[in-house]
């Protein structure tokens, strides 16, 4: 399996730090944030990577070269100016392949186990959802799970009202940045900036997204704040 870990953002909400850095390589217990996400995928087996590259990119393809310092391969998907997250998966897709890929947000840490996915997605997504921080408590989408489906998922649908009032109710969670897809849900798009979250939703309505609720650790740093927060919690 092959993954792409997205790191073409401006990192504006983390400004003063991202004036100079590009988000992925600041710091926190020890390593950059894109580091720690290379490890981990290299303790699952994978990889073969894909990294995009927008604000100060160079700095990027610097500091982790072609990856096999660090036990990876690397390949560099070059967007000049940030394509969104849909956009810069639609533009990768040459470095991707055929085959389902993981895609892993650059601005998040998490224990999640890769090795846990599924080989690949039973429909176009397959999503990876964690509890609602406190700065976003009403999550992004609900999952439906039963007795037979629990260990291995369920359905996610988007968190409208209709939805909401579905018997039994979905469980409403936030998405964790972690998904596997197929490239056929990204292949409709031209070359160009686009949106993940329409393509999502589009495709839950049709029932062709799957996901799992990750109940360990997980961290959004889109704050110099929640930043701090991982480094001290890193180094305890």
């Amino acid at each position: 399996m092959r993954a792409m870990i997205l790191a073409a953002g401006l990192g504006t909400r983390m400004r003063p730090l991202t004036d100079h850095t590009p988000k992925p390589l600041l710091r926190a217990g020890g390593d950059s944030l894109i580091g720690h996400h290379i490890r981990r995928l290299r303790e699952a087996g994978i990889t073969d990577l894909v990294i995009n590259t927008a604000w100060l990119g160079e700095q990027l393809e610097r500091a982790l070269g072609d990856g096999r310092a660090l036990g990876v391969s690397i390949q560099w998907s070059r967007e000049g100016t940030p394509l969104e997250t849909a956009g810069g998966i639609r533009r990768a897709l040459p470095l991707l392949g055929e085959a389902p890929f993981l895609v892993v947000n650059g601005d998040i840490w998490t224990d999640y186990d890769f090795r846990c996915l599924p080989a690949a997605p039973p429909g176009d997504a397959h999503l990876v959802l964690v509890d609602n921080p406190a700065h976003h408590p009403e999550g992004d989408f609900l999952l439906f799970c039963n007795s037979a489906t629990l260990a291995g998922g369920g359905k996610v649908l988007d968190n409208t009202a209709e939805t909401r009032a579905l018997t039994p109710p979905g469980m409403p969670l936030t998405f964790s940045g972690i998904g596997l897809y197929r490239p056929a849900l990204f292949a409709g798009l031209a070359d160009g900036e686009a949106k993940l979250a329409p393509l999502l939703r589009q495709a839950m309505g049709e029932g062709r997204v799957s996901g799992e609720h990750h109940s360990g650790r997980w961290f959004d740093i889109g704050t110099p704040e929640r930043l701090a927060a991982l480094d001290q919690a890193l180094s305890r």
